[in-house]
């Protein structure tokens, strides 16, 4: 139990301790609570956060109760609960979890004292404000990042002390105000002249000084980032902001321009106003967050500035809409929001599975300056006719949703850039996309696996040539009048094509040597067994994603993958039913820039060579399906960064690859439905005092688990 006021550094202590520790635990989740928690939703979260196979979407609450019970039992396991707000959050779900049979430790944080009850006094750590001289080191380290010493030069030392003493020990805001004079120049002029704001804040101010030294980070931000910032806080409380999505929507509100966009979202990261929560396989930012104390202050500036307001559902009187450019919608009840006001609206969020669409229609009506309209995650089958009246509008977000089907009348929305409707439930776009002059950005399809080629891909009609501007197209069924005008798209960064057969190879070929911008590549087959003749494919050398589903024509790949050898930028390969051997593996070995690689019923050889210096860069290794191997080498200085290791469905596997010892990074091995004898070797052998020779090999491997799922076996070696 960590508990403590706002903003002193709960969650980053525990969240330091977490990314250490836990891959020592069998099964590891994280998950945030808000204040007006619901306790399915919060089994649902669990349920995600672990990993645990069900369908969250439609499952009642006492099987998701069982579903953890059950998967967690036998394990050792942890489980943060971050920002807990009431003691009565852990009464009502300790019970799911198991407590025979199994080790189970729970991190709780809290700003509440009764919650740190909840522990005994030996397990619950008061986390106080840092002391003068921790403050001052956390302070040198942020305003002078770029010195190799991090030290004050003697002349900003009682300027330094100054600020340090106005953050009164809460970490958020040293962070805050030490990235703030990292961007001045380091002169006593410049930061006696930021003091003296400060001071001048704080004679018209009632807030505390702490929350001035943030009020002052975030007045110094320019005019468009300060906007993207005012954005994210319009998210519910500890909302994971996905980096691609919020940057479209940046774009959709004119805040930015796209070649400005990871810049804007580094910035704010830089600065400490938003907080890294996962990177991908390359090191960029994937998913980041707002500190609960800069978004309380963040929205205080919004609705100062009309720039937006959130609805929480709790007030007991009218919440009116007037003035508010930007409304998020973050309850079920919406008694008390005023359907009247909205003139001024430009941006409409929705959250929450269950809203009823129908008590926005008013709201609708009157928006004509809306711009965004984002109902993603809610249960909306169709959409409201109010929405293809919005003539402003430049962004739909209909992630997750159950729409169906879009209606002819979405070509009246002659200014739409983005309409997001992946895992949606729409099977056809229709006639009227093709008006769409401005769109940019199309997502549509359910959700994609990478196992199979049954990709529930959407039908797009004739005519996609005339959105001659657009930049991501995924995922589309292939056929042969589509793949013909598609490379009339020569803009498209993105594409996610399905379907596709070996009569289109010729035609798909055509239209992505015309596509010289492209980052993003993702071609599945109709079926396993569909060949892609892709001989003639020539790739841009931008590529840093190409996923390919379906089989490879063993005589051609070496031709296929020569002319891959300029492809310098591609972090990421994804191939199933390649039907890829031990004489067509190393034709893969060009791609030395290669991060991720997975190969999903891809190989079909017996022995897989790894010889030294292949993939340097390679940190995640993934091979399922390979029902032949029986012998993977590893070279010493080959993968010599590989970091994950991965391999499932490999029946014929009886010993640990060879050289794994090599492997000084790899911190994870996960082994799963290997051959049984392997398994049961390891199993045996791994509380063994003797120095067994597979134990030793694998000793340097923190995170080492086995799995049968036949037999419903799974456990952790190391």
């Amino acid at each position: 139990m960590v508990w403590g006021m706002l903003g002193v550094g709960k969650t980053t202590l525990v969240a330091h301790v977490y990314s250490a520790m836990k891959l020592d635990f069998d099964a590891a989740a994280w998950v945030t609570i808000s204040e007006s928690y619901c306790i399915e939703d919060l089994l649902k979260k669990i349920v995600v956060e672990f990993g645990i196979a069900v369908d969250v979407a439609n499952i009642d609450m006492r099987g998701l109760a069982e579903s953890i019970h059950d998967y967690l039992q036998g394990k050792k396991y942890i489980l943060v609960l971050d920002d807990v707000w009431a003691a009565r959050v852990w009464l009502e779900i300790r019970n799911v979890f198991p407590t025979s049979n199994c080790t189970g430790r729970f991190v709780i944080t809290s700003r509440k004292h009764e919650v740190s009850l909840l522990a005994t006094r030996e397990s619950a750590i008061h986390l106080e404000p840092l002391q003068a001289h921790h403050s001052s080191v956390l302070f040198c380290k942020g305003a002078f990042w770029n010195n190799d010493d991090k030290q004050c030069p003697l002349e900003l030392q009682k300027l330094a002390r100054k600020f340090v003493a106005k953050c009164q020990g809460l970490p958020i805001a040293i962070a805050c105000i030490g990235r703030l004079l990292l961007c001045k120049p380091p002169t006593f002029a410049e930061w006696e002249n930021l003091y003296t704001g400060l001071d001048s804040q704080l004679a018209k101010d009632v807030i505390p000084d702490a929350h001035i030294i943030l009020k002052v980070s975030l007045d110094d931000l320019p005019y468009d980032p300060k906007n993207c910032f005012l954005y994210c806080a319009l998210f519910p409380e500890d909302y994971l902001l996905r980096r691609k999505t919020i940057m479209r929507q940046w774009i959709a509100e004119g805040f930015i321009r796209e070649k400005e966009e990871n810049k804007t979202l580094v910035e704010l990261v830089d600065r400490s106003l938003l907080q890294v929560v996962e990177r991908n396989y390359t090191g960029r930012i994937r998913n980041c967050r707002m500190h609960d104390v800069i978004r309380l202050l963040a929205l205080n500036k919004a609705k100062e500035e009309c720039f937006g307001k959130v609805y929480t559902g709790s007030v007991t009187q009218a919440f009116s809409v007037e003035g508010a450019r930007r409304m998020s919608v973050q309850g079920k009840n919406l008694e008390h929001l005023s359907r009247s006001g909205a003139t001024q609206l430009r941006a409409l969020h929705v959250f929450g599975r269950y809203i009823d669409i129908d008590l926005l229609k008013p709201i609708l009506t009157s928006s004509n300056l809306l711009s965004t309209l984002d109902l993603q995650g809610t249960c909306l089958k169709m959409l409201p006719d109010e929405v293809f009246d919005l003539f402003n509008l430049r962004y739909l977000g209909l992630r997750d949703t159950d729409v169906e089907s879009v209606p002819e009348a979405v070509g009246r929305l002659q200014n739409l850039e983005v309409l997001d409707a992946l895992r949606s439930k729409l099977k056809y776009l229709p006639n009227s996309v093709v008006k769409l002059q401005k769109l940019r950005y199309l997502y549509v399809s359910a959700s994609v696996t990478f196992e199979t080629v049954s990709v529930a891909a959407v039908e797009v009609r004739n005519g996609i040539h005339h959105l001659a501007g657009l930049r991501a197209l995924q995922y589309v069924k292939a056929s042969p009048e589509f793949l013909r005008e598609v490379g009339a798209l020569i803009e498209l960064r993105t594409f996610g094509v399905c379907n596709v057969r070996s009569e289109h190879s010729a035609d798909l070929s055509n239209a992505i040597a015309k596509m010289s911008h492209h980052v993003h590549l993702e071609v599945i087959a109709a079926a396993e067994n569909e060949m892609l003749q892709l001989e003639g494919l020539q790739l841009p050398p931008t590529l840093s994603f190409l996923g390919l589903r379906g089989q490879l024509e063993k005589p051609l790949m070496p031709r296929l993958s020569s002319s891959w050898s300029h492809l310098n930028k591609l972090t990421r390969l994804d191939l199933a039913f390649s039907s890829i051997d031990e004489g067509t593996f190393p034709c893969l070995l060009v791609l030395c820039g290669l991060c991720f690689l997975n190969l999903s019923r891809a190989f079909e050889g017996k022995r897989l060579n790894l010889c030294a210096g292949s993939f340097p860069k390679l940190r995640d290794l993934y091979i399922w399906g390979a029902s032949q191997l029986n012998q993977v080498e590893i070279e010493e200085g080959a993968i010599e960064n590989l970091v994950e290791l991965s391999l499932a469905d490999c029946p014929e596997l009886k010993i640990l690859p060879d050289g794994i010892e090599h492997l000084a990074a790899l911190e994870k091995l996960h082994l799963e439905d290997t051959s049984e004898e392997l398994i049961e070797k390891l199993r045996q052998n791994r509380g063994s005092d003797e120095c067994n020779e597979d134990v030793m090999k694998i000793s340097h491997i923190r995170n080492v688990t086995v799995e049968l799922t036949q037999k419903g076996l799974w456990e952790r070696i190391r």
